[in-house]
This record gives structure tokens, C-alpha cells and sequence, in this order.
């Protein structure tokens, strides 16, 4: 099952090399949402995988996306003591926001020609 959420990205992580068939990139992304008159923020950490190690970067900072993921759990057992972990998996990772319109989901991505034009007091600085 598939399952998006969208934020602002708060960490990219470099390229982790497991082993030499396995590699991995995490990153977090800051998710805001409301309830109850209250504001909520998580920092949910996912991870990219072998050839999608390179969908991000560092240059993804502080950028709205919408992260696609699934969700994936592993059991091993040491000294006989059963060990669980969690993996959020990022399929695919796109810049600008998720937002429901007519109760259909889109992605918004922030345009060039939407950006403010430059004043004009910033025509006379020194530099």
C-alpha cells in the first residue's frame, strides 16, 4: 500500500554504501498539521533506496514536497531477543505541495513566473 504526506524538507542525509549491493539515503521532512485549535509538527524521517539514492539532495533544503512511501518492517532475533525495526520507504519525492481540490489530489509546484517581482529599492544596492 502507497501512502503521501507532504512537508518541508528539514535533512538530506548523504549517501550511506551498506555493503556492495546495497546503498541508502534518508532524509526528513517537517510536517505541520492542525487539530483541535492546536498546530502539530513531526520530523518523519524516510529513506531512498539503491538507484532512488539519487532523486534528492542537498540542494532539496527547506523545499515543500510531496513524498510518496510505503511501508516496510523487519524481524531478526539476537541472543534470543526478537528486534523489530520500521522502515518508511520513499518511492518517489516531488517538489510542491499536495493540496485536494474538488476532492481531487494534485501537485502544485511552485513556478518561476509565480515568484514576486524584485522591488524596486533593490535596484540601488552597492553589490
Amino acid at each position: 500500500m502507497e501512502y503521501q504526506i507532504t512537508g518541508r524538507i528539514a535533512e538530506v542525509y548523504p549517501v550511506n554504501r551498506i555493503n556492495e549491493r546495497f546503498r541508502k539515503r534518508e532524509f526528513v521532512i517537517e510536517h505541520k498539521e492542525s487539530g483541535s485549535g492546536q498546530a502539530y509538527v513531526d520530523f518523519i524521517k524516510f529513506q531512498l533506496t539503491q538507484e532512488k539514492c539519487e532523486i534528492i539532495d542537498e540542494s532539496w533544503l527547506r523545499q515543500e514536497v510531496t513524498v510518496t512511501f510505503n511501508i516496510r518492517g523487519n524481524r531478526w532475533e539476537k541472543n534470543g531477543i526478537a528486534n523489530y525495526i520500521t522502515n518508511l520507504n520513499a518511492l518517489s519525492v516531488s517538489r510542491g505541495i499536495a493540496v485536494a481540490e474538488n476532492g481531487q489530489k494534485a501537485i502544485v509546484n511552485p513556478q518561476l513566473e509565480d515568484a514576486p517581482s524584485p522591488s524596486p529599492e533593490l535596484d540601488d544596492l552597492p553589490f
